[in-house]
């Protein structure tokens, strides 16, 4: 099938599995029929749709590898037919001086010969927002959210300006929200203008989903778009697309519940202590007893307590630990080898999970997420109803080895959900 008959119009690229979810659901909300892939695909679309999402899992490589994976999703989402290309991060700007959002961005600007983009992680559903360059989550600045004590990619500085300009040669501007508010007209004016001054690259401000509305005709033109997943809203009017019910309809549920977490956000901290607050069964990882090289030992351990449980309703199993408790590790092992230890600990109790029935799987944490998709073999996800801002339900279909029917599951960001989440994921399936 050619790339012209499926309609192929927007091609995304995610540095995260939650985050292409994350995405992936506000472009179904908003009209899109959306296919998600884990990886770069390795043949062409064999579905009508109109949006892909390419999950990777680059957030935290070497920027030159986040490059070539990048690199190797757009060539692809090319020879479909894309005609403008989104690459999606998180909505609290994940990276480190040294990438990877800049030096990503870039090497796309280069091979898309496009000499100008935006970049805004605004998703204000979510309580992101970005107000004179600064980002905010919630009522206070990113640096003083918690994400100042991220374990991979601590965020210090709320000013995205400057943090962007520390990952990029291009140089970096601003589009405020006086110029947002007054709509596409004044803010195509702004980007000609930063485009004659040098800009490669402007931050936009969005403290509302008008602002971003605002932005979707305006932006229309662009071959690129970098940004959270908040301007996703307002792209599928540029096609012509209208929200629909459809695109979020999902196969019947089946099978056992079981929630995965890894991430030690400040909100799936709040998530882990309501679902044991309930009374509902829980067991801890220590990161700390995965040091002595007894992994299989202790994930046989957890199946083994979990397998009794889960006639009877969700189980958790989590390693969500306060920022104290994971740097101690840290000092130990390494930032990389203590959470590729954790990662793989969680990915083999997911998949031991599936294998004992479950068949509605509540992943938290986007390294986590990674992890276990990797693990259960899932190539591609169907993108379905809405739990929480950011976070959809999905189904892997039979053709990914996880179960013969399938399997439905939710890939939350660590800073994403109300803190009932885990308990309500089930009843929106339901």
């Amino acid at each position: 099938m050619s790339p012209t008959k499926l309609g192929l119009k927007l091609g995304c690229i995610a540095d995260d599995f939650t985050g292409a979810t994350d995405l992936a659901n506000n472009l179904v909300r908003s009209g899109m029929r959306v296919v998600q892939t884990i990886g770069v695909p390795t043949a062409a679309l064999a579905a009508q749709v109109d949006a892909v999402v390419v999950a990777l899992k680059s957030r935290t490589l070497p920027a030159a590898e986040a490059i070539a994976q990048s690199l190797q999703a757009l060539r692809w989402l090319q020879t479909q037919g894309a005609t403008q290309i989104y690459f999606k991060y998180c909505s609290t700007f994940d990276s480190t001086p040294s990438g990877n959002i800049g030096p990503v961005t870039e090497a796309l600007m280069d091979a898309l010969n496009t000499d100008f983009t935006i970049a805004t992680p605004a998703f204000p559903d979510n309580g992101r927002t970005v107000f004179k360059g600064y980002l905010f989550a919630g009522n206070v600045l990113l640096n003083e959210s918690g994400m100042q004590n991220h374990p991979l990619t601590p965020m210090t500085d709320a000013n995205l300006v400057r943090v962007l300009q520390a990952q990029t040669k291009r140089q970096v501007g601003l589009i405020d929200y006086k110029t947002v508010a007054q709509g596409e007209a004044a803010i195509r004016e702004r980007v000609q203008a930063l485009r004659e001054g040098g800009v490669g690259v402007a931050i936009v401000d969005a403290t509302s989903n008008d602002d971003l509305l605002r932005m979707g005709p305006a932006f229309k033109d662009l071959p690129l778009l970098t940004a959270g997943s908040g301007v996703a809203i307002g792209l599928p009017a540029n096609f012509g697309l209208k929200p629909s019910l459809q695109a979020s309809q999902l196969p019947p549920v089946t099978g056992w519940q079981a929630v995965v977490s890894g991430s030690c956000s400040v909100a799936t901290n709040a998530q882990v202590a309501h679902f044991k607050a309930q009374g509902r069964p829980a067991l801890a990882i220590n990161p700390a007893s995965l040091m002595s090289g007894q992994n299989d030992a202790l994930v046989q351990q957890v199946l083994a307590w979990a397998r009794p449980l889960l006639p009877s309703g969700p189980v958790l199993v989590y390693s969500t630990a306060e920022p104290d408790a994971v740097k101690q590790v840290q000092a130990q092992l390494g930032v990389a080898e203590a959470g590729a230890l954790v990662e793989h600990a969680l990915a083999a109790v997911a998949r031991g999970l599936v294998d004992a029935g479950v068949k509605q799987l509540v992943v938290a944490g986007g390294e986590t997420s990674g992890a276990c998709v990797q693990a259960l073999g899932i190539a591609q996800l169907q993108i379905g109803p809405q739990i929480d801002p950011g976070v959809p339900w999905c189904f892997a279909p039979s053709d990914s080895g996880a179960q013969a029917d399938g399997v439905h599951i939710a890939l939350k960001s660590g800073n994403f959900g109300t803190p009932d989440f885990f308990s309500k994921a089930f009843e929106v399936l339901a």
